[in-house]
């Protein structure tokens, strides 16, 4: 038995609590899928949601803390009871609610007796959802070996993850632990590593956010949810400053770090900084592949390899959206409610196996596909719109790196948003990475890029932290691909 995160009701079910997130501790038991497992309260509140069952009104359980509940148990992993929120949650944005020390998966000792690439803490701290509601994010701090040179105090670099999953074992601090999680039921791999590790040898410190939901066990992962996303980075850095033993400081230059989903996440906060967190000295922000326009973004995985990623952001805005719920509700069939509810546990790895390649028609009771569904509900398309990344101006120098070839987070939206940011007076270093077609649909094109632009953007990010001027290339825009 295991205790579950969903906490959301269906559109048709009265919500006698205003606030969504009353009480973060409640749970219940985790399910079984596709013959496997057993169908928790956890699922069938999520099947509710999609369902529209006023019958989903009695599932609430205690919270956790007065009930003795056992450890949530995500697809065989035990997530530690540190991700379980309190019930209460300060009321500072970025305020620390709970620290403790966090091993890296990979390290080697130093020669000065300390580890490198540094030394971890797990962290959980307060950030402000979409719905303008307190909630409580997990993620982690590191503090580099490596000294910094640069003039002022140490820098920080508040990293994105790219798409980790929507199951609790997928959360990228738990990544830095068990760099690679491997049991028969799922698979997940934390391969931002490599680039937190060159951002640590630089001698900047690294702060990693897991996001709103994803590792904490109160809710569902709010997948690609513009200011969900936004504000768990912002606030990630501000909570850094309090990690005991940290030496980065509220004068610390800071830069945003992220690609794909953390592209998105790096972007969004770039234009949230001036209005949410002007407390950040934003130095710079990297935002690579940025899924920037979620209409376009839809269209691009549908059918591909990480088709599983929809069922994601369907999951996410079907408990935050009562709009695009309610789309949900009226037409996912039988069969996508299932494929919803199992993939709400999954990571990558799991949904590459599981629904990789599977058309979003297969799950809707008309056989359209689930972004023609939403093309043609005004509401719905509303919804979607109100997460388009590009519409303020980002604060500071922002560098955008695309592949010309991503067809997975299509190169048109993330180019659109270098031009719209350009038009409204942005710093743009804009940087189309050409390589050749490397497959359609099967994530190479998109994760090729990743590798091959990330020492270019590492040293750009760098030279932001030790305050060196950019250049914008905004002017250039009408040339490159």
């Amino acid at each position: 038995m295991s205790r579950t995160r969903t906490r959301f009701r269906s559109a048709a079910t009265p919500n006698p609590n205003p606030n969504p997130n009353p009480n973060p501790d409640q749970g219940a038991a985790r399910p079984e899928v596709a013959g496997r497992h057993r169908l928790s309260p956890r699922l069938r509140l999520l099947a509710c949601t999609l369902a529209a069952g006023t019958a989903c009104a009695g599932l609430s359980a205690v919270p956790a803390s007065a009930a003795g509940s056992p450890p949530v148990v995500s697809r065989g992993v035990t997530i530690p009871e540190f991700y379980t929120p309190p019930i209460e949650l300060p009321a500072a944005n970025g305020a620390l609610i709970r620290t403790e020390a966090l091993p890296l998966g990979l390290n080697i000792p130093g020669l000065d007796g300390r580890p490198m690439p540094g030394t971890a803490t797990r962290l959980m701290y307060k950030s402000t959802d979409s719905a303008g509601k307190p909630v409580a994010v997990t993620g982690a701090y590191i503090e580099p070996s490596a000294a910094w040179k640069g003039s002022g105090p140490r820098p920080l670099v508040a990293v994105a993850s790219g798409t980790m999953g929507q199951g609790d074992q997928c959360a990228p601090s738990f990544a830095l632990q068990h760099p690679l999680t491997l049991n028969g039921d799922t698979v997940s791999v934390g391969y931002e590593a490599l680039a937190i590790y060159r951002i640590l040898a630089t001698g900047a410190a690294v702060v990693v956010t897991d996001y709103v939901g994803l590792g904490a066990t109160d809710r569902l992962h709010t997948y690609v949810n513009r200011l969900d996303q936004g504000h768990a980075l912002l606030d990630a850095a501000r909570a850094a400053r309090s990690v005991p033993g940290a030496s980065v400081t509220a004068d610390s230059r800071t830069g945003l770090y992220g690609y794909s989903q953390g592209g998105g996440a790096s972007a969004a906060a770039a234009e949230l900084q001036p209005s949410y967190a002007p407390d950040i000295p934003l130095a710079g922000t990297y935002s690579g592949a940025p899924p920037a326009d979620l209409t376009a973004v839809m269209k691009g995985i549908d059918g591909s390899a990480l088709a599983g990623a929809l069922a994601w952001s369907i999951n996410g805005f079907a408990q935050s959206d009562p709009d695009l719920r309610a789309v949900v509700e009226a037409n996912i069939s039988t069969t996508g409610k299932a494929a919803l509810a199992d993939a709400s546990t999954m990571c990558v790895g799991d949904a590459i196996f599981g629904y990789g390649f599977t058309k979003s028609s297969k799950w809707t009771t008309s056989g359209t596909s689930i972004g023609e569904i939403i093309a043609a509900e005004p509401k719905a398309r509303a919804a979607l719109d109100k997460q388009r990344i590009g519409t303020l101006k980002p604060s500071g120098p922002v560098r955008l790196a695309t592949g010309v070839n991503d067809d997975i987070v299509p190169h048109a939206q993330a180019r659109r948003l270098a031009v719209d940011w350009c038009r409204k007076g942005g710093d743009i270093t804009y940087d189309a990475v050409v390589l050749p077609n490397l497959g359609d649909k099967i994530l190479t094109n998109h994760l090729v890029p990743l590798i091959t632009d990330q020492g270019e953007a590492i040293g750009w990010l760098a030279d932001r932290l030790a305050g060196k001027p950019s250049t914008s290339n905004c002017w250039s825009m009408p040339i490159q691909p």
